[in-house]
């Protein structure tokens, strides 16, 4: 059965990868898992018919028959269980990969999200001089220790796998920033899951929304 999942109708990252239907897109490529795509405009997000699949108002959804998902993280990991590709076969190096999605999810990826939220509501605004050294000094912590951990290593934990996938795809988030720059080690990283023909086929059909060539 061929799932379907929502993506911005107009997406606010224009097309640059960063919208979270792009971690799904990517994961189903890597695992060779075809799938359809209905575009959802912000109104319709808010809609009873949306919210029947996400409960607040957001993208990406996922569907398969009667299985409805949401959240990008959990369909990934619903995605990397279902199919070979994106989870070791072993359980330890199994659990550890779920657990760098959690990471990357839970613990890199909120203050992140709490910059680029600074700096689009509050950046006319006096204390916002005051809270941005703060929350990029609480990045830059996170992107040392992620650094140290991969040292030399081509992916976290042997093959590329799902925690990298989430990983790779927060830290993509900084790239506006100038601060992913900073860290020559976790900047490679980026570059080389980027280079992945998963990668690349994902990026290019939401680039192809964003410039009205697909959907």
């Amino acid at each position: 059965m061929i799932p379907t999942i929502t993506a911005f109708e107009r997406s606010p990252d224009r097309g640059r990868g960063l919208a979270h239907d792009m971690r799904v897109r990517w994961a189903l490529e890597e695992v060779g898992q075809p799938y359809n795509v209905r575009l959802v405009s912000f109104a319709a997000m808010k809609q009873p018919a949306h919210r029947a699949l996400h409960p607040f108002g957001q993208i990406p959804t996922y569907e398969e028959g009667d299985l409805a998902l949401f959240e990008s993280g959990s369909i990934v990991l619903h995605i990397a269980e279902h199919h070979v590709g994106l989870l070791p076969g072993d359980a330890k190096a199994r659990a550890r990969a779920i657990t760098r999605m959690f990471a990357a999810a839970s613990t890199v990826e909120p203050p992140i999200l709490e910059l680029q939220t600074l700096k689009f509501a509050e950046g006319d605004k006096p204390r916002f001089e005051q809270r941005l050294p703060m929350v990029k000094d609480r990045i830059r912590a996170y992107l040392r220790d992620l650094s140290a951990r991969l040292g030399d290593a081509e992916w976290l934990d042997g093959d590329f796998s799902a925690g990298d996938l989430m990983m790779v795809h927060v830290l993509l988030r900084l790239r506006p920033s100038g601060i992913l720059d900073e860290f020559a080690t976790l900047s490679a990283y980026c570059d080389r899951a980027r280079a992945r023909p998963a990668y690349q086929r994902a990026f290019a059909a939401q680039l192809a929304v964003a410039t009205g060539n697909g959907g």
